[in-house]
């Protein structure tokens, strides 16, 4: 199986569901932000998903830098993520899942 086929699907549901959201919303994402933010509970949560969003950032700058890729490759993935936290990782993994297979079937490991 395609290493990008089960991001693929999580990456494509999860962003229309986020357009969906976001068309329906009534205020920014500032503003949705500084509103959880303004509560313990929902403040933990929002910096419990910064936190695995800044390990991700982690892990793909180090990914990338194995693979022996500038920099800026990698850029548009973190500003994603800054943004809109797991959909930068998600399509960093189905971007690398398709940029590793081959026309031989084989994947890198």
């Amino acid at each position: 199986m395609n290493k990008a086929a089960l991001p693929l699907a999580v990456l494509l549901t999860f962003t229309a569901y986020t357009g969906f959201v976001m068309s329906q919303a009534e205020q920014s994402l500032i503003q949705f932000g500084l509103q959880l933010m303004s509560s313990l509970d929902t403040a933990q949560v929002v910096i419990d998903l910064y936190i695995l969003a800044a390990l991700a950032c982690i892990w793909m700058y180090q990914d990338n830098k194995a693979r022996n890729k500038p920099v800026i490759a990698v850029v548009p993935y973190l500003l994603i993520t800054a943004v809109f936290v797991s959909i930068g990782p998600l399509l960093y993994l189905v971007i690398k899942g398709f940029a590793n297979t081959p026309a031989t079937g084989k994947t890198d490991a």
